[in-house]
């Protein structure tokens, strides 16, 4: 294995890696052995150990919440900056159920669905609907279950540890969602799916490669925004919604929520605010159950912000 411009890595560093790659996996199978409940506990367990130590997951919550919400009382930024990482932990264990048990065990922890009607009528339709998914609650079971109600195809990107691809592969189309590359050849397969009528998964709130991005409002901020979405409505004509998986008690409540009108508009930068206040809204729901350790705000319109640097 050799890396372009770069020295070979030694084989002690490549064996290391395969031997923590059979760890990982290893670990995903042995929880995934568990029922959902306890897996919740363990990671809320996890999530409040990483709390304690006080890591780079909870500095960078915070920074993003005083970023976002700079008027709200401090005490409760703190708040919801420790309640985020036990949540995000929560779903890391989450997921290992998720991926290794039959789905009808996973459907029965869905206690409700709300707003199923703006899925399926879409669906009905036959015009392609778009879902845009932010990374709130537990987005896996989102997933799994957008598989039920139609044909659905999302792009996959293999993680840096090998052992766990078949693992996150078959747990994903466990419910028969097709995953397609990160690449021209993915993008083309969604611009398919949705010119069929199928469903598309999409995660919105990431930030792209500059040229795949524009910059628009988020939390009032220019923020480097995917056109992926905007390219993929204006050749498709397709459908928007935006849905996440909320943790409850009981399990999971699914929830659906429609897009603004202007994200149809054939002005781009119109497109991306109404996209960035359609994951605003998703936030709204739960904000501790938001993903805020992720570095959204690394790049400005003047380039690197510096936000997140260490004073």
């Amino acid at each position: 294995m050799r890396i372009p411009g770069g020295k070979p890595p030694r084989e002690k560093d490549v064996e290391a890696l395969d031997i923590k790659g059979q760890l990982a996996a290893g670990a995903l199978k042995l929880v995934g052995k568990l029922p959902l409940r306890w897996s919740r506990r363990l990671g809320g367990l996890a999530g409040n150990m990483a709390v304690a130590t006080r890591g780079e997951s909870l500095r960078v919550s915070r920074i993003n919440l005083e970023h976002c919400y700079p008027a709200m009382d401090p005490a409760r930024r703190n708040s919801l900056a420790r309640q985020s990482v036990v949540n995000t932990a929560m779903t890391g264990f989450e997921v290992a159920s998720l991926w290794r048990q039959p789905w009808s065990r996973a459907e029965d922890a869905i206690v409700r669905v709300r707003n199923q009607q703006l899925l399926t009528d879409g669906v009905e339709e036959g015009r392609g609907v778009l879902v845009l998914a932010p990374h709130i609650g537990n987005w896996e079971i989102f997933g799994q279950f957008l598989a039920t109600v139609g044909p659905t195809t999302s792009l996959y990107a293999p993680p840096k540890i090998a052992a766990l691809d078949p693992v996150i592969r078959s747990g994903r189309e466990s419910t028969g969602a097709k995953l397609v590359p990160t690449n021209v050849r993915g993008v083309r397969a969604l611009l398919k799916a949705l010119k069929a009528g199928d469903i598309v998964g999409v995660l919105p709130d990431q930030e792209p490669d500059a040229s795949g991005g524009d910059f628009a409002p988020f939390f009032g901020h220019p923020t480097l925004t995917m056109t992926l979405a905007y390219n993929l409505i204006q050749r498709t004509g397709c459908k928007v919604v935006f849905g996440f998986g909320k943790r409850v008690p009981e399990g999971f409540e699914l929830v659906l929520l429609p897009a603004e009108q202007a994200i149809y508009s054939e002005e781009q930068k119109v497109s991306l605010a109404a996209l960035n206040r359609g994951v605003e809204a998703c936030i709204a729901e739960a904000p501790e159950q938001y993903q805020w350790e992720y570095k959204r705000f690394r790049r400005g319109p003047e380039g690197k912000t510096g936000i997140y640097r260490r004073s």
